[in-house]
C-alpha cells in the first residue's frame, strides 16, 4: 500500500513546487541601508527588494522614524506593496496608496510617507532592526524612490509651537508626554487654509497608529478641522502618560462643509487627487488646574449668594420701615369707624396725587363716563382732578358703588337690579377700571392661577426626565466613540470634569437657579404677608391696588430655575437637535410674562392655565418642526442626468468647485449602493441616494408659507380678543358680523375707533407681527428656534412699553425701587446681549467650521463669553420679574375704581 502511494505524493509534491514558481518571486535582494539616503531601485514579480536598517533606541529619548516612497513609473495594474516589520509592530501599505471617498470614489496617490510606530524600551539603551519589503506582482519592472530618515521634531515640548506639512498619503503624528505635576493640557491646532479638510487624532502610543483617512476614527478622541481645533488630553486617561497627536488631510472636503470637486463618473477609475497639502501648527500648553475649578465655583456661587444677601438686607430695612411707620401713624391718629388705623395717604409711598387725565383718548378736556360728583363737584372738565388723600377709604361693606369713578350712568343704561354684574354691559364700556374686571370670587381666581404653577411643575418633570437621560446618553457616546463632531462646544474654553466635557458651560448655568428660586422665596413671603393682611381685614389690602394673585409669579420662578437646569442639559453636548431644550422655557417666560403684565389689569378675564400651555405647546411643537439638518444632499434632474449638489460653502477669495455629477440612472446608484468594499476599505453611503434629510425649515417653502399665515391669523385673532375683552364670537356668523361693522363704520360713516389706546396697541403689534412673519418668509432663517423666540420677546418687550407709557399718562408713578430694577435690567440685558452675540460655535454650520469660531476663556481663565451671558443673563431675567412684581407698588393705597385699565 505504501509503495503504491509513493507516486502520488511525488506528483503532488511537483505541483505544488510548480505553482510555488508561477506565483512566487525567483530573486531575493537584500541590502543594508542607512538613514537619509534615498534609493532608486527597480521590482518585479520575480525580485523582492528587503533593506535592512538598524537603530539605536534609548528610554529618555524618544525619536521618530518616517518612510518616504515615491513610485515613478504612473501606470494600472499591480501596485507595489511596501512592508515595515519591526520588533514589535508590521505596517504595510501599497503604492499608489488608494484611498476611498464619497461616492465610493478611488483616489490615487503616487507618493507616499509613514511615520514609524516606535515601541517603548525597557533598558537603557538598545539596537532595534527593522526590516522595508518591497514586491510587486506586476511583471514588468516598476522604478521606485526609497528614503527613510529620522524626526528630529518627534516629541512636541509643552509650550512650544511646531508647524509641519501634511496630505492624505502624507499623514503626520507626534509624541507627548506629560511633565511631572501637569494633569491636563490643550492640544491646540492651527491653520491658515481652511481647506483641504483634515482630522486631528488623540491616540494612546500603541501601535499601530491609525493615521489614514479610512482609519483615523477607529480609536482616541478626534474631531474635523478647517482653521481651528482644540482637545483637551487629561493624564488619568493614558496610562503611558503619553500620547499621540495625529494630523491627516481628509480625501474631500465635505466634512468640513466644502463643495465636492467635478469628476467624470467611470466606476472603479482612480481619480487624481492634485496638490491637497496643508500647512498646520501645533502647540500644546497646559490646562487649567483644580484650583482654577474651585475659583470658578466659589465665583459663581459667591455672585448669586449675594443676591440673597442682598434681599435679607433689603427686607430688614423695610420692615423696619414699615413698623417705624405704623408706630407714627398708630400715635397719630385712629380711624374711629372700623378699629384701624387712619394711615394719610401723604405717609404711604405712591400716594401722590393723579393729575386731570381722560382715560381712552389721546385727547385732552374730554369728559368721563362715570359719575364724578362726590369727586370734583361743580368742576368743569378742563378743571377736572382729584387726589387719592381727599378720599379716604370707606368700610367695604357700607360704601356705595355707584360713588366711584367706574360706576354706570343711569343715563346710558337702563336701571336694572342686575346692572353690576353684567359683564357685557361692564366690559364694553369705554373706559374701564380695575374694579370693573375684579368682581370674581378672589378664591376661585387663587385657584385659576394656581394651576398655572401647578401645571409648569408637572411639565417640568415629565420634561426634564427624558432630557435627562438624552445628554447623559449625548455625553455617553461622545466618550465612547471619541467622536467630538457630536457635540458643538467652544473648544478652546471647555474644561471637563468627570465625565463631562464642558463643565464650565454647565456651572454657568447655576444662576438660572439660584435667582428663580431666590424669586420663588420672595413671592412666598408677600403672599404671606398679604394673606396676614386679608386675615385681620387690612382695607388697602382688601380694596387696594392691583389684586394680588400670586399663581403665575410661582409659575415664572419656576420656569427660570427650568430653564437653567434645561441649558445646562443642551450644554452636555450642545447641538441642532437638542437645541429645543435650551429654548422650550425661553418661550414659557415670555410667554407668562405677557400673561402676568395683562392678568395685573384683567383678573377676572385672564387666560386659564390649560389654554395657556396649549398655545405654547403649539410653539414648542413648531419649533421642533423648524429643526433643519445642515447641508442636505439634495438629489435633482438635470437634462436626463442626476446631478448631487451640495448648498456651497467656499471660503472667501476661493472660487466655487462645480457640482458633482452621479451616475446616468438610478439603477447605476443602486448598484453602487450595493457594492462591497475590498479589505481595508471604509465605504460610507452614496450621498445621491441620500434624499433631502429635512422635511420643515430652510428651504421648505410649504413650511414657511403654513407657518406665517398660522403666525398672521394667530396675531388677528389675538387682536380681537383684546380689543373687546373676550366679547365676540367665533362662530359661522362672523364674516357677516365683520362686513356690518365695515359697513357701518367705515363706509357709511367714518368713525374713529371706540378704544383708541388699546387700539394703537394693537396696531403696533401687527405691525411687528406682520413683519416678522415677512421676514421669516423671505429670509428662512436656518435657527428656527431663535426666530420664534424674537417674536415672543418682541412682542413682550411692545406690550411692557406701552404699559409703562399709559401707567404714566394715567398719572400713575413708579417708586424707586422698580424705577432702579428697570435702568440696572436694561444695563445688565444690553452686556448679556453683547456677549450672546460673540457667537462662539454655531450648530448651522458643520462641527469644523464651528471651531473657526472658537475663543479662549476671558473670565479667571475658566469661563468664556457665553459662560458669562449666563450670568448676565440670569441676573436680567431675574431683574426683569422684579419689574413686574414691584411695577405696581405704587397703588398700593388706591382704590381699584381709580385704577385704569389698559
Amino acid at each position: 500500500m505504501f509503495a503504491l502511494g509513493l507516486p502520488f505524493l511525488a506528483l503532488l509534491v511537483a505541483s505544488v513546487e510548480s505553482h510555488l514558481g508561477v506565483l512566487g518571486p525567483k530573486n531575493v535582494s537584500q541590502k543594508d541601508a542607512e538613514f537619509e539616503r534615498t534609493y532608486v531601485d527597480e521590482v518585479n514579480s520575480e525580485l523582492v527588494n528587503i533593506y535592512t536598517f538598524n537603530h539605536t533606541v534609548t528610554r529618555n529619548r524618544t525619536e521618530g522614524v518616517r518612510v518616504s516612497v515615491n513610485v515613478l513609473n504612473k501606470q494600472k495594474g499591480a501596485p507595489l506593496l511596501f512592508v515595515v516589520r519591526q520588533k514589535e509592530a508590521v505596517v504595510s501599505f501599497q503604492v499608489p496608496l488608494i484611498l476611498r471617498g464619497m461616492f465610493q470614489r478611488k483616489y490615487l496617490y503616487q507618493k507616499v510617507e509613514r511615520t514609524l510606530c516606535q515601541p517603548p524600551t525597557k533598558n537603557e539603551s538598545e539596537v532595534q532592526f527593522f526590516y522595508v519589503d518591497v514586491s510587486t506582482l506586476s511583471p514588468i519592472n516598476t522604478t521606485y524612490q526609497l528614503r527613510v530618515s529620522r524626526m528630529d521634531d518627534f516629541v512636541l515640548r509643552t509650550g512650544e509651537q511646531f508647524s509641519f506639512n501634511t496630505t492624505a498619503a502624507q499623514p503626520q503624528y507626534f509624541k507627548y508626554e506629560f511633565p511631572e505635576g501637569v494633569d491636563s493640557v490643550i492640544v491646540k491646532v492651527t491653520s491658515n487654509k481652511a481647506f483641504p479638510c483634515s482630522v486631528i487624532s488623540i491616540q494612546d502610543v500603541l501601535c499601530p497608529v491609525y493615521d489614514l483617512d479610512n482609519n483615523v476614527a477607529f480609536i482616541g478622541m478626534y474631531q474635523t478641522m478647517t482653521k481651528k481645533a482644540a482637545i483637551t488630553v487629561q493624564r488619568k486617561d493614558f496610562p503611558s502618560n503619553s500620547f499621540y497627536v495625529v494630523v491627516v488631510v481628509k480625501t474631500e472636503d465635505q466634512a468640513c462643509g466644502g463643495s465636492l470637486p467635478f469628476y467624470p463618473f467611470i466606476e472603479d477609475e482612480p481619480v487624481d487627487q492634485g496638490h491637497r497639502q496643508k500647512t498646520l501648527s501645533v502647540l500644546v500648553s497646559r490646562a487649567v488646574t483644580s484650583e482654577a475649578y474651585v475659583g470658578g465655583m466659589l465665583f459663581c456661587l459667591g455672585i448669586f449668594l449675594s443676591f440673597y444677601l442682598l434681599t435679607v438686607l433689603l427686607a430688614c430695612w423695610e420692615n423696619w420701615r414699615q413698623r417705624k411707620k405704623s408706630l407714627l401713624v398708630a400715635v397719630d391718629r385712629a380711624c374711629p369707624e372700623s378699629g384701624h388705623p387712619r394711615v394719610l395717604a401723604d405717609s404711604f409711598p405712591g400716594s401722590s396725587p393723579y393729575e386731570g387725565y381722560n382715560y381712552g383718548s389721546f385727547e385732552n378736556g374730554s369728559g368721563s363716563t362715570g359719575s364724578t360728583d362726590g369727586l370734583v363737584g361743580s368742576a368743569g372738565p378742563g378743571d377736572l382732578s382729584y387726589n387719592y388723600q381727599d378720599h379716604s377709604l370707606d368700610p367695604v361693606g357700607t360704601r356705595p358703588r355707584l360713588d366711584s369713578m367706574s360706576s354706570v350712568e343711569e343715563d346710558d343704561y337702563d336701571t336694572l337690579a342686575d346692572i353690576d354684574s353684567d359683564k357685557n354691559v361692564i366690559r364694553t364700556k369705554q373706559y374701564l377700571c380695575v374694579a370693573d374686571l375684579a368682581r370674581k370670587d378672589k378664591r376661585v381666581l387663587r385657584k385659576k392661577y394656581q394651576i398655572y404653577f401647578w401645571n409648569i411643575a408637572t411639565i417640568a418633570v415629565f420634561y426634564a426626565l427624558p432630557v435627562v437621560q438624552l445628554v447623559i446618553t449625548y455625553q455617553t457616546v461622545v466618550n465612547v466613540t471619541g467622536n467630538q463632531d457630536i457635540c458643538y462646544y467652544n473648544f478652546l474654553c471647555a474644561h471637563p470634569l468627570g465625565n463631562l466635557s464642558a463643565f464650565n458651560n454647565i456651572l454657568s448655568n447655576l444662576g438660572y437657579i439660584l435667582l428663580g428660586l431666590l424669586f420663588l422665596l420672595i413671592i412666598l413671603q408677600r403672599e404671606i404677608n398679604h394673606n396676614r393682611a386679608l386675615l385681620r381685614n387690612d382695607l388697602y389690602a382688601l380694596e387696594c391696588g392691583i389684586p394680588k394673585h400670586f399663581g403665575l409669579f410661582y409659575a415664572m420662578g419656576t420656569a427660570l430655575m427650568m430653564e437653567g437646569l434645561l441649558s445646562a442639559c443642551y450644554h452636555v453636548c450642545p447641538n441642532y437637535t437638542n437645541f429645543q431644550f435650551d429654548t422650550s422655557f425661553m418661550y414659557m417666560i415670555a410667554g407668562l410674562c405677557m400673561l402676568k403684565l395683562y392678568q395685573k389689569r384683567h383678573p377676572d378675564i385672564n387666560a386659564s392655565a390649560y389654554s395657556a400651555y396649549a398655545c405654547l405647546a403649539i410653539v414648542i411643537f413648531f419649533s421642533v418642526l423648524g429643526v433643519v439638518r445642515p447641508r442636505p444632499a439634495l438629489l435633482t434632474r438635470r437634462k436626463g442626468a442626476h446631478v448631487c449638489t451640495h448648498p456651497p460653502s467656499t471660503p472667501a477669495g476661493e472660487s466655487p468647485a462645480p457640482s458633482l455629477k452621479c451616475p446616468p440612472s438610478l439603477a447605476g446608484l443602486e448598484r453602487l449602493s450595493q457594492r462591497k468594499g475590498g479589505p481595508g476599505e471604509q465605504l460610507s453611503p452614496h450621498p445621491c441616494l441620500r434624499w433631502p434629510q429635512q422635511v420643515f425649515g430652510k428651504g421648505n417653502t410649504a413650511f414657511w408659507v403654513i407657518f406665517s399665515v398660522i403666525h398672521i391669523i394667530a396675531t388677528l385673532l389675538l387682536s380681537t380678543q383684546l380689543y373687546y375683552m373676550g366679547r365676540w364670537k367665533l362662530d359661522s356668523g362672523i364674516c357677516r358680523r365683520i362686513l356690518h361693522v365695515l359697513y357701518t363704520d367705515c363706509i357709511r360713516q367714518c368713525s374713529g375707533p371706540l378704544y383708541v389706546d388699546r387700539m394703537v396697541l394693537l396696531v403696533m403689534g401687527n405691525i411687528i407681527n406682520w413683519s416678522l412673519a415677512a421676514y421669516g418668509l423671505i429670509m428662512r432663517p436656518n435657527d428656527f428656534a431663535s426666530y420664534l423666540l424674537a417674536i415672543g420677546i418682541c412682542n413682550l418687550l411692545l406690550y411692557f412699553a406701552f404699559y409703562i407709557i399709559m401707567k404714566l399718562r394715567s398719572g400713575e408713578r413708579i417708586k424707586l425701587i422698580p424705577l432702579l430694577c428697570i435702568i440696572c435690567t436694561s444695563v445688565v440685558w444690553g452686556f448679556a446681549l453683547f456677549f450672546f452675540f460673540q457667537g462662539l460655535s454655531t450648530w448651522q454650520k458643520t462641527p469644523a467650521e464651528s471651531r473657526e469660531h472658537n475663543r479662549d476663556c476671558i473670565l479667571l481663565d475658566f469661563f468664556d463669553d457665553h459662560d458669562i451671558w449666563h450670568f448676565l443673563s440670569s441676573i436680567a431675567m431675574f431683574g426683569s420679574f422684579l419689574v413686574l412684581l414691584t411695577l405696581d407698588d405704587d397703588l398700593d393705597t388706591v382704590q381699584r375704581d381709580k385704577i385704569y385699565v389698559f
